[in-house]
């Protein structure tokens, strides 16, 4: 998508990026320097220059969405496409057909690697799924003709309370829909779903103390501390670190990525750190994100090394 950002304001479109995980709204719209060179650009294409140089859209303003891309896992030459499970995607597309911003008509593209175009079943799509108009891949352009209608809107049935609470942003547009005279009734959720839910939430956040700030000790080891985890732990293992980096900055990467450990072993004279997650599926997430991030020129090297109790 970086790239896809970049090409957009080389062209000098108007570009609209989502918040986060829509915590803070929905839009942020990309506003380069005057006489941006075209290093400012790439850098405006980055999450850090998102955070540098973007400004909040509201629901009020009157915004018009000619052409949408988004990430895929695999999509199908159907137009079927598959996220990372979240469903963020199809929520921000639906938020802004309830905006005005997108109709029918408006193209929905992905960019993909060849290697994630492949058949998905239909039994696998639901009503609220987002589908798409054209597939671009290094070698081909693929239009789907996909028959399957986009989200018209917030299917407030499927949402329950705590997803309002999640997404703040929905339970202001719930109330602009209320307002319309539209029905905005949310799931009811029975307590033994409840409880399942909470459970499955539960394996995907953070440990509590993933929140801690760490206290950098001044000690010959260079390491970062803030307390020590008494439950089965795995590493992940940073390599390549650019001399530069500070552990300030590391962590402030790791946050803004939403990677942060349980607990961060620093040795940067080594150019080298070691980062603990309370599960596997938390580090090997952490090692994907972390893989691809351009750092002060450099690549760094990410990947698990090992599962231990601490």
């Amino acid at each position: 998508m970086e790239g896809v950002r970049l090409a957009a304001l080389k062209a000098r479109k108007s570009l609209l990026v989502p918040t986060p995980r829509l915590r803070f709204g929905l839009f942020n719209r990309i506003t380069p320097p005057k006489g941006a060179t075209k290093e400012t650009l790439r850098v405006c294409s980055t999450s850090q220059g998102i955070k540098e140089f973007s400004v909040p859209v509201g629901l009020d303003d009157k915004v018009q969405v000619d052409l949408v891309v988004v990430g895929s896992v695999a999509v199908s030459e159907k137009g079927y496409r598959i996220g990372k499970g979240e469903g963020f995607a199809d929520m921000e597309y639906a938020m802004m057909a309830c905006m005005g911003s997108v109709t029918e008509s408006t193209w929905v593209i992905t960019v993909v690697h060849d290697c994630q175009v492949m058949d998905i079943p239909e039994e696998l799509i639901e009503r609220h799924d987002l589908m798409v108009d054209f597939i671009i891949t290094a070698t081909r352009v693929i239009k789907t003709e996909c028959k399957h209608p986009k989200p018209q809107g917030i299917i407030w049935s499927m949402l329950h309370k705590e997803e309002l609470k999640k997404i703040p942003i929905l339970k202001k547009l719930r109330t602009l829909e209320q307002e319309a005279g539209k029905d905005v009734a949310l799931k009811l959720i029975h307590a033994g779903e409840d409880e399942y839910r909470k459970s499955k939430e539960l394996q995907w956040q953070s440990h509590p103390k993933a929140d801690l700030e760490f206290k950098c000790l001044a000690s010959n080891s260079d390491r970062c501390s803030g307390f020590e985890p008494k439950f089965p732990t795995t590493t992940v293992y940073l390599s390549d670190i650019p001399p530069a980096l500070r552990v300030s900055e590391l962590k402030g990467l790791l946050r803004e990525q939403e990677v942060v450990p349980l607990q961060i072993r620093w040795q940067g004279a080594k150019r080298k750190a070691f980062l603990l997650y309370a599960d596997f599926t938390g580090a090997e997430r952490a090692t994907a994100i972390l893989q691809k991030l351009f750092i002060n020129g450099h690549t760094i090297q990410a990947k698990c090394v090992s599962s231990q109790k601490m």
